[in-house]
């Protein structure tokens, strides 16, 4: 359980990848951390393993961020065990077809902005009127170089 002046972050898609490793480079700043997956639990209590194995205060919370309600239940069961979020990191994402447009189906590109675009809404909505509360908080959005440097051939 974390200090009552810990601040606590909450990370999406924290199970496994570039997720995991915010995840685990917070709690050694000193975060207690939420890890977020919707997949495999196992993979979470992994990560979460390894944080409290290095010192620190970290637990899982499976739940798909780009469901409204999951959104809602995930913010508050953070705050009930860990605290109030004051840091939240959107870096979950799903499937990104390496295909060129006419071989992408529509769910395909629906897919993509529900965890880009729907999701940091729906948690962003949830977590920050308890950062403007407590004045101060923030909210950081992990996304690709691909907006930058798109492949050829991608239609995202």
């Amino acid at each position: 359980m974390p200090s009552r002046q810990q601040r606590v972050a909450l990370v999406t898609g924290s199970s496994r990848g570039l997720g995991s490793a915010i995840a685990r480079r917070l709690a050694q700043d000193g975060l207690a951390v939420a890890v977020n997956g919707v997949r495999d639990e196992a993979q979470a209590l992994a990560v979460v393993d390894a944080i409290e194995g290095a010192g620190g205060v970290a637990a899982a919370f499976p739940a798909d961020v780009t469901d409204e309600r999951q959104s809602i239940e995930l913010v508050a069961a953070v705050t009930e065990r860990l605290g109030p979020v004051d840091v939240l990191v959107v870096n979950a994402t799903g499937p990104q077809p390496e295909a060129p447009l006419m071989e992408v189906p529509w769910d395909d590109h629906v897919a993509q902005l529900e965890f880009f675009v729907k999701s940091p809404v729906l948690l962003g909505r949830v977590a920050l009127p308890g950062m403007q509360a407590r004045r101060w908080g923030r909210i950081i959005q992990i996304d690709s170089e691909v907006v930058d440097r798109p492949p050829p051939g991608r239609s995202a």
